[in-house]
């Protein structure tokens, strides 16, 4: 028996409601393609990297936002993993934002500590890589076999991109790799909101 056919239930324990109850059930399913997108513009010239600084700016406090006011909601089952999730992204995020203060000059301190690219990978290889075990939890969790299926095609995926981005060596390669990551991500991120 699969332990998903025990779960009949993989969402949450709590259910919120009010205004922002739309936005935080479908706001990962438009900002998961738009960051990956974002990622792919830059590394081919076309967002720069003071926007990309921008969109990390933003994304970390979207996150903290995100996870404050689902709290409660996020208690229990698969919607717990992805509050892990989301707890361990944002510093990996912030860590995006000082790689870019310490790219730029603007923290000279912290360059000296640790240098910037090191601190830009994190943020690349860790949104693309944290995610991976939430998506293979939910396949398990899922009573659904074709969601259960996406979760598991999209956890192959971030790390298979991540895998590509690592080891291409020009810039087209590193694409692919986004490329390959953002699909898998967004599909299981459509299919996770089926959950909900």
């Amino acid at each position: 028996m699969r332990p998903a056919a025990k779960a009949a239930r993989v969402s949450h324990a709590h259910r919120a409601d009010g205004p922002g109850l739309l936005l935080r059930e479908n706001g990962p399913a438009l900002l998961v393609p738009a960051a990956w997108g974002v990622a792919a513009g830059a590394v081919v010239g076309l967002v720069s990297a003071h926007a990309l600084f921008v969109a990390h700016v933003v994304m970390s406090v979207l996150l903290v936002a995100f996870v404050a006011a689902s709290w409660r909601d996020m208690a229990a089952g698969v919607l717990r993993a992805w509050k892990l999730v989301i707890l361990a992204g944002t510093p990996v995020t912030v860590a995006g934002v000082a790689g870019f203060l310490a790219r730029d000059g603007a923290a000279p301190a912290l360059a000296a500590a640790v240098p910037a690219d090191a601190l830009l990978a994190v943020a690349f290889y860790g949104w693309m890589l944290l995610p991976a075990p939430a998506f293979g939890y939910t396949a398990l969790r899922d009573p659904d076999g074709r969601r259960s299926a996406v979760h598991g095609v999209a956890a192959a995926c971030s790390v298979a991109g991540a895998a590509v981005a690592a080891l291409a060596g020009t810039p087209a390669g590193v694409v692919a790799g986004i490329a390959l990551v953002g699909l898998g991500q967004t599909a299981g991120i459509l299919a996770a909101t089926a959950l909900y």
